[in-house]
């Protein structure tokens, strides 16, 4: 063979064998395409699929939340024309159920890529049947009372079409002038990501894509309940070790439930907007907990940050969201006005704006809007029987008993009973705040539920008209019938409008002349029974001796008369707790039980009180130790504090190791009894103290909490099992760590009770 014929020939079988090379591993290569296809989640598959046939304009579309004023009847022509051109992601407060349909078959029908709206709505704590505000809710100690009710509200909500709901709110609260409290559930991490874990629940179902399923939305991310003074939207200083073992708890929990949406936050953290804080969107939310929904701005919060003095105009502004991963813009149009050319200046890049897409998309899917866009109108869901009957429960276990002198209360059906005040029979402030949805002529009032209940002699004179009515021309009527009673229900508070967003209160006490009412009923000499619904705490400095037995209603919503009439005449016996540590006085806030001890920590019977200080005194500390002169160191009422028509017992408390390993497992056990004549519920509550740390720690914690239900007579063995673990905290290094040492556990009523002291050192 020729030199020629040799070369070619080679040269051939390279060839050859290089096409069956690549041909091999083309094969090789699809194979594992077609085998690992299989573990490719479908919705993403189909989020990439309808993204590749997107435009630009479509996408930056999908970040738009636009809502519909509600003086327009009609549905405007642009508007309907930017959901043609696929130019908005999301409506909120659309109620107008044929505009709602409209709008959905313009955008699966008409728009580029057929892709459906969200309709979104603050359904805070109930659509049309209204249960306790949040904070009531939390009273309750009860997560499965909190998942019932917004189960309700996902099934009553989601007849308007409503498949997103912006709630829960889990702002940890520590001050009740800032008006929002309400929403809240209280002060305490635990607690917060316990009922956390119920509202999603609740809301969410069991399937996402169920038609009565609403997505959650965790708000408000990150440090809202913070804001300096109580005022809302102010600044929020929060150190890094504070944000994570108190403040961000309640959103790791939310996510581990698998809320669908984040909202953020209208303050600054630490200097930066929280709708713009790329450490606690990105390297938090998304980097460290894996969070795969889509987080959308409070509302005009973007287009806030230049007010803020953190972004020079709107488009400043939008960069700056846009780049710590924010991905919808509620009502603002700064993502709208400002995307378009901030990704040609090459300040974002439109992959970038992908995976924003990618997030929003993902929750349309996990909806199924894709496969099923439109609603069933059926209206006769609204107050179900049995949404009422649920509702009515949650507020019995709602109320908070705080004082019960000589046992006015239960009363019984041959009392006379004088009802006065201004919340005895105000249907609209019964409901509470945040309640854009429930209607007065479906409330049942304290008021109506006596007069409904023929046993029961009433007579009925409200004395002031409303909450901070101040004339006293009605005052006498008041004190006639008060005159030829046995008791007088005394219904005080505060109007529905006094909390909230933007009802801040610098005081915290009865508004109005209510006061005044209460010491002139008091002058009668008979029998006072305060029922409190409001809000927040109220302080009772100035009353609290006036009256004989005081019951915290919040704003106990629809069924708040039936609930409360069960419970004044012992039908029910009350079983909330405090969520919330209640001040004597302003002047106390921020006051809360899970403070630290300071190196002069308050020694009891070495407090000087003001007025005990002689004249002319030689200038000395006084004791030496962190209280008021004024005030003391004890609040009104502590948290987790509530009575009861029974006297519960509590013996037998056992701890399984006293020398647990790391990663053990500890039971802790406490026998308790109802020693009391009616059958009551009760709310076991167990606390920890880690006793000395890398870093210093909190006198008490709230680690686990179970609620029970005895007999006259019955006593129940409780088990709270916890792992080291739940021990833990956010350490100097900025780890999650459990370090070794002693710990103290408390297991009893509130969290002041020490009667039931247990002790562990962890090895």
């Amino acid at each position: 063979m020729g030199t020629f014929s040799r070369k070619f020939y080679d040269r051939h079988w390279v060839m050859f064998a290089i096409i069956i090379l690549v041909v091999s591993c083309k094969s090789k290569t699809n194979d594992t395409v077609k085998r690992s296809d299989t573990n490719i989640d479908p919705i993403e598959a189909k989020i990439d699929s309808v993204l590749s046939k997107m435009t630009l304009e479509e996408k930056i579309g999908q970040t738009a939340q636009r809502g519909k004023s509600s003086r327009v009847k009609e549905l405007p022509k642009d508007l309907k024309d930017a959901v043609r051109k696929g130019q908005i992601g999301s409506f909120l407060n659309i109620m107008n159920k044929e505009d709602a349909k409209e709008l959905q078959r313009i955008a699966v029908e008409e728009s580029p890529s057929k892709i459906p709206l969200i309709f979104a709505r603050d359904v805070i704590h109930g659509f049309k049947t209204i249960f306790p505000v949040p904070l009531g809710q939390a009273a309750s100690f009860n997560p499965s009372i909190v998942q019932e009710g917004s189960r309700i509200a996902a099934i009553e909500a989601s007849t308007y079409g409503i498949r997103w709901t912006f709630a829960p709110m889990l702002d940890i609260s520590r001050d009740p002038r800032w008006g929002r409290i309400a929403e809240s559930a209280g002060e305490d991490p635990y607690l917060t990501s316990e009922m956390a874990k119920a509202y999603i629940n609740g809301f969410q179902g069991e399937d996402l894509a169920s038609p009565t399923s609403m997505a959650a939305c965790a708000k408000h991310f990150i440090g809202y309940g913070a804001a300096e003074g109580g005022r809302d939207y102010n600044t929020a200083n929060i150190n890094d070790n504070l944000l994570h073992n108190v403040y961000l708890k309640p959103f790791k929990a939310a996510v581990d439930a698998g809320s669908a949406t984040f909202m953020t936050s209208f303050n600054d953290l630490n200097g930066i907007p929280a709708s713009a804080n790329s450490y606690v969107l990105k390297d938090i939310l998304r980097e460290k907990w894996g969070f795969d929904g889509f987080v959308v701005s409070d509302w005009n919060s973007i287009k806030e940050m230049v007010n803020h003095g953190f972004a020079k105009n709107e488009k400043q502004a939008a960069e700056k969201a846009i780049n710590a991963m924010l991905d919808m813009e509620m009502t603002s149009t700064a993502y709208q006005d400002h995307l378009k050319e901030l990704i040609t200046e090459g300040k974002f890049s439109e992959k970038e704006l992908d995976v924003i897409v990618k997030n929003i998309l993902r929750v349309k899917f996990r909806l199924g809007l894709f496969d099923n866009p439109y609603f069933d109108p059926d209206d006769t869901v609204l107050y179900a029987k049995k949404h009422l009957a649920s509702a009515q429960r949650a507020a019995e276990e709602s109320t908070v008993l705080l004082k019960n002198k000589n046992e006015v209360l239960p009363i019984n059906a041959k009392q006379k009973i004088a009802i006065i005040g201004p919340l005895a029979d105000a249907p609209h402030e019964q409901l509470g705040t945040w309640t854009f949805d429930g209607e007065k002529e479906h409330t049942i009032t304290p008021l109506k539920a006596f007069e409904n209940d023929k046993q029961y002699s009433v007579k009925y004179e409200s004395g002031l008209s409303y909450s901070r009515d101040k004339s006293t021309e009605n005052f006498q009527k008041a004190i006639s019938i008060a005159k030829s009673s046995d008791v007088i229900l005394f219904f005080a508070g505060e109007e529905a409008i006094l909390s909230g967003e933007a009802h801040s209160r610098a005081k915290i006490n009865l508004p109005g002349a209510q006061e005044k009412l209460i010491n002139e009923l008091h002058k009668t000499g008979k029998p006072i029974v305060l029922i409190l619904m409001a809000g927040r705490p109220i302080t009772l400095e100035n009353i609290k001796d006036k009256v004989d037995a005081i019951l915290m209603a919040w704003h106990p919503g629809t069924m708040g008369g039936p609930a409360l009439k069960n419970i004044i005449t012992g039908v029910v016996s009350p079983s909330g707790k405090l969520p919330i540590t209640w001040p004597k006085e302003v002047g106390q806030i921020p006051i809360h039980y899970n403070h630290k001890n300071t190196g002069r920590p308050v020694i009891p019977e070495e407090f000087v009180q003001m007025d005990s200080i002689p004249i002319g005194a030689w200038q000395s500390s006084l004791g030496n130790t962190s209280h008021y002169l004024d005030a003391g160191f004890l609040p009104e009422y502590s948290f987790g504090y509530g009575l009861s028509y029974s006297n519960f017992t509590y013996s037998n408390a056992i701890i399984s190791t006293e020398t647990p390993k790391m990663g053990d497992t500890i039971t802790v056990k406490v026998t308790v009894k109802n020693e009391g004549d009616q059958k009551s519920k009760e709310t076991v509550q167990l606390y920890f103290r880690d006793m000395f740390a890398s870093i210093t720690r909190p006198v008490k914690e709230l680690l686990r909490f179970e609620k029970i239900a005895l007999d006259p007579g019955e006593s129940k063995e409780v088990s709270f099992i916890f792992s080291t673990d739940d021990v833990a905290f956010y350490g100097p290094d900025k780890k999650w760590i459990t370090e070794p040492g002693d710990f103290k556990l408390w297991v009893g009523e509130h969290a002041t009770d020490e009667s039931n002291e247990l002790k562990f050192t962890l090895e």
